[in-house]
């Protein structure tokens, strides 16, 4: 099998992902411009991305009595000091504002007998979210010059003197290769999962809690483009329901309930209430003999049960069938709680693309937002949301009458270039490992050597450098592996995106010699917080593949950060 139909695409925008953020850039893009869009969907845009089975809450929210400011400070003393508080800040105060235009669009929030939105914590409200992503994505089918390709996996960026010009990838189901030029580009691709072993291995691998199909191309063919990252060491790791790795804070905050060990003592005010000290504390029960840990549930009420029930149906449904099969509700047992394995994921934490305020890249005419993007935690589905409004303003203001001239040999030469690559591993038919087999080694040398679950997110040096030299074993293996048809093309790419996210992970973890985020970064060599390391570590790759570190002060805040290099 062969790629066997080319075709070349020009347009404005070129928005890769078709998730959250993908599909409100395209509304704002339209509001505000003329401007031509395609969005390049590797899955189907109706059920792509993070929201694609719903979510029963708006993590963030601007509740009455509160300010922007105020969520600012919640998410950096979270961080520990590790945010760009331009980025906040500007997230920050378009927050409700998105929530209005997601309700007008149909989004169901649920109200209480005033009228106001039903709070769930100082920061959160209450949505039945089950159908989120299709809303969005209807939203976007009826907009005028807005091209919609499904099945279209982008596998590197077009990119000539640190500027932009498209993109090139391939279709999954028909095989036919794209180069898509453009003007600016939009990276909303998400964040990595799959880089370490998960809770549950073999069958039911992709039972974990971020996309399984979010496997860091958006982080990877920036940093193969020279991009700049930023904080990846500050990996996330949830806290979550055992087995069904369903969100915790549901339970926590829905009804406040409290971690206790096997003992019955609570113990998460012992070792702090940030995310990852919330984990940490259940780490270190465990370890101490103290385990299992559990939300403590039992003696809930009926009507607590109920809510329960109905609020996991809108994300987590095996959550609320556990249950149900267990013919015990949460008031009648607690929930026993776990950590997961960790991820890349600018959603939650900082890590992803270094972004001034406007979330352009290092790149000239190439912008990040959601999970994509860097030095901003904590922005969930309407953080990402606001910065996908925020990168399309920008975008209708200063990218479109730029762009890159290429001559049509020039083109012709980029896609036939990417063509050859591609037959290259659909004709591999005797690889001498498989795509499965070179992921499940990657993922047991990152869990071993890295901080996975199996040495309790700890690492040393010596680990990282061992780590370090066994992906680039498995980079070098990775191109001499095969595809027998374009679906397995695709996981051919995904490994490396994975491995090359890998590779900046290590590097960015031996650099910070510290412990700042327990168990998010737990470096046994450096366990103490150190207010040197209060800055940002950064990378860069270089065309040798080489990383390049790079340390930025923390920029102030009220200020608003622009590249210079």
């Amino acid at each position: 099998m062969q790629i066997q139909k080319e075709k070349i695409i020009h347009t404005d925008v070129l928005i890769i992902g078709g998730g959250t953020v993908g599909c409100y850039a395209a509304l704002t893009l339209r509001s505000l411009s003329k401007a031509s869009v395609v969005i390049a969907e590797k899955a189907d845009i109706r059920r792509s991305g993070c929201l694609a089975a719903g979510v029963n809450a708006l993590n963030a929210y601007i509740t009455k009595g509160h300010t922007p400011q105020f969520y600012v400070d919640y998410a950096k003393k979270d961080a520990a000091g590790i945010v760009r508080e331009d980025l906040l800040l500007t997230m920050s105060e378009g927050l409700n504002e998105v929530t209005k235009k997601l309700e007008e669009l149909g989004l169901v929030i649920l109200k209480d007998e005033q009228g106001e939105y039903v709070t769930r914590g100082p920061r959160n409200i209450k949505i039945n979210g089950e159908n989120i992503k299709t809303i969005l994505a209807d939203a976007v089918k009826k907009l005028d010059d807005v091209e919609v390709i499904n099945h279209l996996n982008i596998t590197d960026y077009i990119v000539r003197d640190n500027r932009i010009a498209g993109a090139l990838g391939f279709d999954i189901l028909t095989g036919t290769a794209y180069e898509i030029r453009a003007k600016a580009v939009l990276c909303a691709t998400g964040g990595a999962s799959g880089l370490y072993r998960p809770n549950n291995p073999g069958f039911s691998r992709h039972k974990m809690w971020y996309s399984p199909f979010n496997t860091g191309a958006g982080y990877a063919m920036g940093i193969r483009a020279g991009a700049e990252m930023t904080t990846f060491e500050m990996r996330f790791i949830a806290l979550r329901c055992k087995d069904t790795i369903a969100p915790t804070g549901t339970i926590a905050q829905g009804v406040g309930a409290k971690q206790i060990n096997a003992k019955g003592e609570v113990y998460e005010d012992k070792y702090g209430l940030t995310t990852s000290q919330r984990l940490y504390g259940t780490v270190r029960e465990n370890l101490d003999g103290k385990g299992p840990c559990y939300l403590k549930t039992e003696g809930l009420t009926d009507k607590e049960d109920e809510a329960l029930l109905k609020a996991y149906l809108n994300m987590a449904p095996s959550q609320t069938l556990k249950w149900m099969e267990s013919g015990k509700f949460p008031s009648q047992q607690n929930v026993e709680i776990e950590g997961t394995e960790p991820y890349v994921v600018g959603g939650h934490t900082a890590s992803g693309y270094w972004v001034d305020t406007h979330r352009q890249t290092t790149i000239e005419g190439l912008y990040a937002a959601g999970d994509v993007a860097g030095g901003c935690p904590q922005k969930y589905v309407t953080g990402a949301l606001v910065e996908g409004e925020i990168a399309a303003k920008h975008i209708v203001e200063t990218a479109l009458s730029k762009g890159l001239a290429l001559t049509a040999d020039e083109e012709q030469q980029l896609l036939a270039d990417k063509v050859a690559e591609y037959n290259a591993f659909l004709s591999e038919e005797r690889p001498f490992f498989t795509v499965e087999e070179l992921e499940e080694a990657m993922q047991k040398v990152m869990d071993t050597y890295a901080g996975g679950i199996g040495s309790h997110y700890q690492y040393n040096e010596r680990q990282l450098a061992l780590a370090d030299e066994k992906i680039d074993q498995l980079m070098d293996l990775a191109e001499s592996v095969g595809a027998g048809d374009y679906h397995e093309l695709l996981f051919v790419y995904e490994l490396k995106e994975r491995l090359t996210v890998c590779k900046v992970l290590i590097a960015h973890l031996r650099a910070r010699k510290e412990t700042r985020w327990h168990s998010f970064a737990e470096n046994l060599d450096y366990p103490e917080q150190k207010d040197e390391w209060l800055k940002y570590v950064n990378s860069r790759m270089d065309e040798d593949g080489k990383i390049h570190m790079v340390y930025r002060d923390l920029v102030p805040g009220g200020s608003l950060y622009e590249h210079s290099h």
